[in-house]
């Protein structure tokens, strides 16, 4: 079955860094695009990044552009983030997600989540 195992979260300082890992079974990973969505306190689900299944091409939420890097390795079935110069508006628990063609349904799988935390 399809497995998504999200690690790295934890607290920051602002101005500090994390890399987020998600780990891919059940599936061939190097076929789908995958993507990062983050959830804040009391808050919804928000878009972070997508990254096509070569890992190629990527995409960004605006406000994050910069700061953040999504990527890949097809050969070890890893999705990545790389978050540099985090914010206290970052703090959020992150998934990551398998994406799906349907535009009604982008994802079809999550991760269980990591909480990231930026606080002094």
């Amino acid at each position: 079955q399809v497995q998504l195992v999200e690690s790295g979260g934890g607290l920051v300082q602002p101005g500090g860094s994390l890399r987020l890992s998600c780990a891919a079974s059940g599936f061939t990973f190097s076929m789908y695009y995958m993507s990062w969505v983050r959830q804040a306190p009391g808050k919804g689900l928000e878009w972070v990044s997508d990254i096509n299944s070569g890992g190629g091409n990527t995409d960004y939420a605006d406000s994050l552009k910069g700061r953040f890097t999504i990527s890949r390795d097809n050969a070890k079935n890893t999705l990545y983030l790389q978050m540099n110069s985090l914010k206290p508006e970052d703090t959020a628990v992150y998934y990551c997600a398998k994406k799906t063609s349907d535009f009604f349904s982008p994802y079809d799988y999550w991760g269980q989540g990591t909480q990231v935390t930026v606080s002094s």
